[in-house]
């Protein structure tokens, strides 16, 4: 492989490893402040045992969270200096706010969270944790509003000195149309993640208490069953919410970068109507759309593309040929592309990562909703599921809606190329900004310093992957009670007497307990 391969695969690996710790940090975080403010609100014991326990879950996915994400700052002006100088104008504002702003206020109140129980107010207390909750919300919509400039460049002109884009316009690139529908989408995938994990957990200590004949009127039975409960309900409404915002996403989709749609449905020719592909085979390894056997269903892609059962969707075959037209055959004879230069452009993406992705994304989330929807159903009216294959199906389908949203955003990503930054199809061709991939790797690494890198920070990350699987095993397998049934230090503090509690005395021996 050369630098350019190798240099995606690093940002890859690092990124989706990353991309699995953020949704489950935004929609835990969310669910632990609902669990929080239900205590503050009805002052009933097992909403704090809920908070304490999840909330331990959720510090420790933070804290992973940003150790792994500090490395995507440095591969930027490491290994892709070309790309930051492209886009540096248009990322220097969004990440300095995102840093300043969004994480500041996370990580400042997330400490005033995680030190003041029985030091500040009940009330203010919680807000706290909601300032940090919506902290991270903030700093996602940075994110996604930079990566959405790069699906979508809008709000800047191109500088006729150096040939890079300039801002004109900040509000355009915060309220581009691309970004909000991505940042929705994310937030309602978070979600899903989120009541995964309560419903999965939840369920596995049911059983294993009514296994071992435990009480279901003990605070322990209240915890588990309100989590199930709360997870499920959570995990549906997720659903549906994915289901919306993505068909929102789709139509967006068509319009800037019909290829990608196109891609995700092994479409080789136009259709009028154009049907949806449930499985398709063919080539794919050889990235050759032709002759693709699939199983349909008629007039939905249309639908998804347009709106309606009837207007045509382009196929690849139709689009490559656009797009060689309008941007080039091969790549420019340019110093910037290094062994790139000259070659011919392919501009379909990999049909098997788009196909198989969408699909993988799609599937995994209604497994998702399935397991939710079990999960409701198997522990109503108290009832508490003992069967072996329902517990433990839900607990493994715990991953499910981390796949999917690990599968999204490699089908968002891969779906771009050969562009990094790509062509706004709003606005005329001589005054659209984009930037080719091959032409965005730091031009004076090596392929062994990448080779290196990639095999360094995969190990480094690897074992982080340990450390973080084996303090969530540890402290879920604990779950809110110790082994002889009395409450786990750190876990269920007694709750303050009343609301206005700052004066009350410091329990100096307990505070680091909940902090790890």
């Amino acid at each position: 492989m050369d630098v350019l391969d190798i240099a995606r695969w690093q940002f890859g690996i690092t990124t989706v490893y990353h991309f699995m710790m953020v949704p489950l940090t935004i929609g835990l975080g969310i669910a632990v402040a609902v669990m929080h403010t239900m205590w503050v609100r009805t002052d009933k014991p097992e909403w704090l045992r809920m908070t304490r326990f999840w909330g331990r879950v959720y510090l420790i996915n933070f804290v992973l969270g940003v150790a792994t994400g500090l490395v995507q700052e440095f591969q930027f002006g490491l290994a892709w200096s070309e790309y930051s100088r492209f886009v540096g104008d248009v990322f220097g504002s969004l990440l300095a706010l995102e840093a300043l702003l969004a994480f500041f206020l996370e990580s400042t109140f997330l400490g005033l969270w995680i030190f003041g129980w029985g030091r500040i107010p009940k009330k203010v207390h919680l807000a706290a944790l909601w300032a940090a909750v919506v902290g991270s919300i903030v700093s996602a919509y940075f994110i996604i509003a930079a990566n959405s400039w790069m699906q979508h460049p809008v709000g800047v002109v191109t500088d006729d000195t150096t040939g890079r884009p300039v801002h004109v316009d900040f509000l355009a690139v915060l309220t581009n149309n691309t970004a909000l529908a991505a940042f929705s989408h994310a937030i309602a995938g978070a979600l899903m993640v989120a009541g995964a994990l309560l419903v999965g957990v939840g369920l596995w200590h049911l059983r294993r208490r009514k296994l071992a004949g435990q009480s279901t009127t003990d605070p322990d039975h209240a915890v588990w069953r309100r989590s199930v409960r709360l997870g499920g309900w959570v995990s549906l409404g997720a659903f549906v919410l994915v289901a919306i915002t993505g068909d929102w996403q789709g139509k967006l989709m068509y319009q800037q970068q019909p290829l990608k749609m196109s891609s995700a449905e092994a479409l080789c020719e136009t259709e009028a109507p154009a049907s949806f592909s449930i499985l398709a085979w063919n080539k794919f390894g050889s990235n050759e759309c032709d002759d693709v056997h699939s199983i349909t269903v008629p007039y939905l892609l249309s639908y998804l593309a347009h709106g309606d059962f009837s207007t045509a969707v382009p196929g690849v075959n139709e689009l490559q040929e656009e797009y060689a037209a309008v941007y080039g055959e091969t790549y420019p004879d340019d110093p910037s592309f290094g062994d790139k230069a000259g070659e011919e452009i392919d501009y379909t993406p990999l049909l098997a990562v788009t196909y198989w992705n969408f699909r993988l994304m799609i599937g995994m989330g209604a497994v998702s909703a399935g397991v939710a929807a079990y999960a409701l159903w198997s522990t109503r009216r108290g009832r508490v599921p003992t069967s072996r294959i329902g517990v433990y199906g839900s607990l493994l389908a715990v991953g499910a809606p981390f796949v999917a949203n690990a599968s999204g955003w490699i089908f968002t990503e891969m779906g771009r190329q050969p562009f990094v930054v790509y062509p706004n199809p709003d606005v005329p061709v001589e005054d659209q900004v984009y930037f080719f991939t091959a032409q965005a790797v730091s031009p004076g690494i090596s392929a062994a310093e990448v080779w290196t890198s990639l095999i360094t920070l995969t190990l480094v990350y690897g074992a982080l992957a340990v450390v973080e699987l084996w303090l969530l095993t540890t402290f879920i397998r604990r779950g809110v009670t110790s082994g002889d049934g009395h409450p786990t230090p750190g876990f269920t503090p007694e709750p303050p007497d009343d609301d206005d509690d700052a004066g009350a005395p410091r329990r100096d021996d307990d505070v680091l307990q909940f902090a790890y």
